[in-house]
Parts: structure tokens; C-alpha cells; sequence
């Protein structure tokens, strides 16, 4: 086994993982480069592709001692228009245009739209994008069959393009059957985390939870108008947020991203829920060995704002250049977090603790860190709401996290700052005490001296129950040879 530091970083980066990147070479090389986490995306390929990707990044885990944490995308409901008899058609501005439930193959006047829940949202006046966002349709009358529209931007529209109904909720489920097939997939898989689509409503959230079994943490995609106005409720129910800009900006003016993704990466962090930012964050790498000076300006904003993780879509999974992407975006991190304002300008979003023992002790571990000067903190946790409460206070000190279970080892892979190690339960104060200095030692997080702030729940083992704190000061002929 490979000796792998800690990060020195504490955003994460989630790396997605394409036919750029589905060798195990290139899979480790993006792993060396900076990837804390690799994202599968269901869309795309098969379950035994899939499997294969997991083994080798479950390989890595047992190549360099460190857990490694696996998303899982679920693709959601996939809304397209039918087919054209030329399999193109141009919709010209200020013409009529019909969408109904006849499976005739279409031309410039009308195509087929075979989603029943659209009809049934719509009403006058509301709008329908096509082919994400180019063209623009605007609705005069509707019925259970047929959808009257007038073309307000319009252009070529092609065979099964995509439709966007961003002025109302539709009455559709999250989850198609594909979708719960690829969730039983990636439960049975040991996936650490399930990003659920097309999530509107907190009852979205209910059915993936139920078929999850217990197992993973769900993460709630943020990337529609409906999911926005009910962010609240979406984040006491979801494990975390992902804010999904590209589809976010389909339905929404460019303009209106930016502000949204600074609410919901702040309304996040005061939960302690945490935040993915996602999707055309290094866009231009797709095909270009370097970004543009704007991409890194907008990578360096999320990282500003305390996001948790950042995220590579198609520039690591189908680009030209996947293991310069995340060295590029691993280098960004670095340059934001070593700016003397970093942490000024991170603490501009106030979290508040709640009244209880595990905020006040987490409060307390931030504020004794920067008075003591220590140089970690370190935190025994079971289920790893401790941690979640550590890792909301974005403490200057790096966070390693100790616990015996290796699939909360594996989840606190997306946290921000933190170290998870999987190592064996304790059953004393002493050996608490002893251990965390020994591993602070181990895993290059203090030397000889040097003070860190020890955090666990009496009695040992129990979830939830973190009720002690201590400082302790790291001896140097306490590193043992000792099976941890």
C-alpha cells in the first residue's frame, strides 16, 4: 500500500467519468491529479461499463489507503419532442406552431409531444423551450391533446429534441423506471452517493430515499425553477445540493444563475448540507489544453463562496485534455485558498449554530483552533453528523475524520476540508487521546508539539452523542507500528 498525504486543499473536486476517461490509467492519473470524488453518470452506458469504472476506482482505495467516494447521476425523465418527416423542421418567428398527440411524423406547422403530465401543466401564456433554450414557443390554448403556441424565437429543430417547461411544475415523478433500476445498480454497487434529476417538489426526494434502503446519502440536483422556489424544504430532505447551472440556465436568463448560485451555495452552508457546483466550469478544456481567464475567475468564485466540491462534467469525462482539466482546477483551488483574504471573504456567509451539544462543541473547535493555533482537527464519528457539523464552521485547520465504518469514510469524501480515515473504534478516554495524536502524526497533520483539537461522544460508538472536547499537544515517540 501507496502512502497517500492528505489534501492540502479543502474544496473538493468531483470528477466525471466518460469514455476520456474509462481506462484504469487515466482514472488513476485523475486521481494523482487532485480528484477527491468520481461522478458516473447514468445517462450513459451500461451497468457493466459501470462496474467496471467502480472496480477500479475501489482499487485505488486499497492502492493508496484512502476511501474513495463514488456518485452516482441518475439520468431522470428525459422530455423530447417526436420526430419530423425531413428530420429537421424551421419554426419562423411569430408563427403558429402545434404540438399534439398524434405520432404522425412532423413538419414546419406541428410535431408530436408524447408527455401527457405537459399538457396537463400548461396553461396560456406560459412558455416551452426546445432544444435547450434555442427556441421559444409561447402557449395561446391547450387542451389534454393538442398545445397552440406561437413561435417567439425561432430556428431549426431537429428530430427528439429536448423540451424545457420552465413557467410551471409538472405533474411528473422524478424517477423514471430506467432511473430506479440504475438506483438499485448503484446501491447494489456500493455507490456512496445518489444525485437524484429533475427534482421540483421535497416529495421527490421521498421514493430514492425509500429505494436506497438506508444504504448511501442523496444528493438533490437543483437545476429547475420549481426546485429554487422550494430550496428550503429540498435541503432539510436532501444529504446535499448540487447546483446545476447549465440546466438552470436553460430555463432561466443567463443573468439569474450567478445570484441563485450564491443562494443556494449560503443556504446550504447554514444547514451544514453540503454544496456541489457543477457543469461548464472549465468548459473550453473540452477542447483546449488550457481555460479561459473567465472559467478560472468562475471556479475561484465558487471556491470564495465556501462551495463544498467543484465540478468537471464533459471536460473530464469526453474532453481532450480530462488530466489537465483537474490538475487545472486543482491549481485554482490552491491559488484562491492560499489569498491571505480566503477565509475573510468564506466567513461572509454567517452559520449559525443550533441548541445543541454537537453545534456548540463544533462552534467551540473552530474558535479554540485559531486561539490555540492547533494544527488539526480531529473528530471520531460514526454516522458522520459530527464531521457535517465541524466542516459547516470552515475552520482554518484541516478536519480528519476517524471512524470504524468505512461507508461514512467513504461519503465524507464530498465535505469540504476534510481528511476521512477508516480506523478502529476506541474504548477509552486515553485511548482517544492517544490515537488522535498518533494519527495526527501518521497522516502528516502535526508534528511533535504541535496541539490539535480532539472531538468524540461518550459513550463510545453511539451516534450522535458528541459531547467531549480536548485539546491535545502531539508527543513525538508515540508513533507505533500499531495496526489502527
Amino acid at each position: 500500500m501507496k502512502k497517500f498525504r492528505p489534501r492540502s486543499r479543502k474544496v473538493r473536486i468531483l470528477a466525471t467519468l466518460g469514455p476520456s476517461s474509462n481506462s484504469a490509467e487515466m482514472i488513476r492519473k485523475l486521481y494523482l491529479a487532485g480528484a477527491d470524488a468520481f461522478r458516473i453518470n447514468m445517462s450513459h452506458g451500461s451497468h457493466e461499463d459501470h462496474a467496471e469504472r467502480i472496480a477500479i476506482i475501489r482499487g485505488l482505495e486499497k492502492e493508496f489507503g484512502r476511501p474513495t467516494t463514488i456518485l452516482a447521476d441518475l439520468q431522470g425523465p428525459k422530455l423530447r419532442v417526436g420526430t419530423f418527416a425531413t428530420g429537421i423542421a424551421v419554426l419562423k418567428n411569430g408563427a403558429k406552431f402545434i404540438l399534439d398527440r398524434n405520432e404522425e411524423p412532423g413538419d414546419e406547422t406541428r410535431v408530436n409531444l408524447p408527455h401527457p403530465e405537459i399538457y396537463r401543466a400548461l396553461v396560456p401564456d406560459t412558455r416551452l423551450l426546445l432544444d435547450d433554450g434555442k427556441l421559444v414557443l409561447r402557449v395561446k390554448a391547450v387542451d389534454a391533446d393538442r398545445i397552440e403556441a406561437i413561435v417567439e424565437v425561432g430556428g431549426t429543430l431537429s428530430n427528439r429534441k429536448g423540451v424545457n417547461v420552465p413557467d410551471v411544475v409538472v405533474p411528473m415523478a422524478a424517477m423514471t423506471e430506467k432511473d430506479r433500476r440504475d438506483l438499485s445498480f448503484a446501491v447494489q454497487q456500493h455507490c456512496d452517493w445518489i444525485a437524484l434529476s429533475f427534482v421540483q417538489r421535497p416529495e421527490d426526494l421521498a421514493e430514492a430515499r425509500k429505494l436506497m434502503g438506508g444504504y448511501g446519502a442523496l444528493m438533490a440536483k437543483i437545476e429547475k425553477p420549481a426546485a429554487v422556489q422550494r430550496l428550503d424544504e429540498l435541503l432539510e430532505l436532501a444529504d446535499a445540493v448540487m447546483v446545476a447551472r447549465g440546466d438552470l440556465g436553460v430555463e432561466l436568463p443567463p443573468y439569474a444563475v450567478p445570484p441563485l448560485q450564491k443562494q443556494i451555495v449560503e443556504s446550504a452552508r447554514r444547514l451544514g448540507k453540503p454544496v456541489v457546483v457543477a457543469t461548464q466550469m472549465l468548459e473550453s478544456m473540452i477542447k483546449a489544453p488550457t481555460p479561459t481567464r473567465a472559467e478560472v475567475s468562475d471556479v475561484a468564485t465558487a471556491i470564495y463562496d465556501g462551495a463544498d466540491a467543484v465540478m468537471l462534467s464533459a471536460e473530464s469525462a469526453a474532453g481532450d485534455w480530462p488530466e489537465e482539466s483537474v490538475a487545472m482546477m486543482n491549481a485554482i483551488a490552491h491559488s484562491a485558498e492560499n489569498d491571505p483574504g480566503y477565509f475573510r471573504r468564506l466567513h461572509f456567509t454567517e452559520t449559525k449554530p443550533d441548541a445543541t451539544t454537537s453545534d456548540a462543541l463544533a462552534e467551540a473547535a473552530n474558535s479554540i483552533t485559531q486561539t490555540v493555533t492547533a494544527r488539526a482537527i480531529i473528530c471520531f464519528t460514526s454516522s458522520g453528523n459530527s464531521i457535517r457539523r465541524v466542516a459547516r464552521e470552515r475552520p482554518s485547520a484541516p478536519i480528519m475524520a476517524l471512524t470504524p465504518r468505512l461507508d461514512t469514510a467513504r461519503k465524507l469524501g464530498l465535505f469540504w476540508g476534510v481528511h476521512a480515515i477508516r480506523t478502529k473504534d476506541i474504548g477509552s478516554f486515553e485511548e482517544m487521546i492517544a490515537k488522535a495524536r498518533r494519527m495526527a502524526l501518521r497522516h502528516e497533520m502535526g508534528k511533535a508539539g504541535d496541539k490539535v483539537i480532539v472531538l468524540a461522544g461518550v459513550p463510545f460508538g453511539t451516534p450522535g452523542s458528541t459531547n467531549v472536547i480536548h485539546v491535545a499537544t502531539i508527543r513525538g515517540d508515540e508513533l507505533k507500528d500499531r495496526d489502527d
